[in-house]
């Protein structure tokens, strides 16, 4: 994100925000992201405010059930 020079991290680009979640709906860490600590916040806050809104799951139970729809 820092090479990209992304100035923040929107809550509503799920696509965007989907890479940085597991597939058991963890927020992957640093080393995994490979992003600095600054942006990893910005990512973590962001994947809080969209599983508030609904718009990612917060457990993987919620990913088996509305991939079979």
């Amino acid at each position: 994100m820092c090479a990209e020079h992304m100035k923040s991290v929107d809550y509503k680009n799920v696509a965007f925000l989907r890479r940085f979640v597991s597939d058991r709906a963890r927020i992957e860490t640093r080393r995994r992201t490979s992003a600095c600590a600054k942006h990893q916040r910005a990512i973590a806050r962001a994947i809080k405010r969209a599983r508030h809104l609904a718009l990612l799951p917060y457990t993987a139970e919620h990913i088996r059930l509305s991939q079979g729809r």
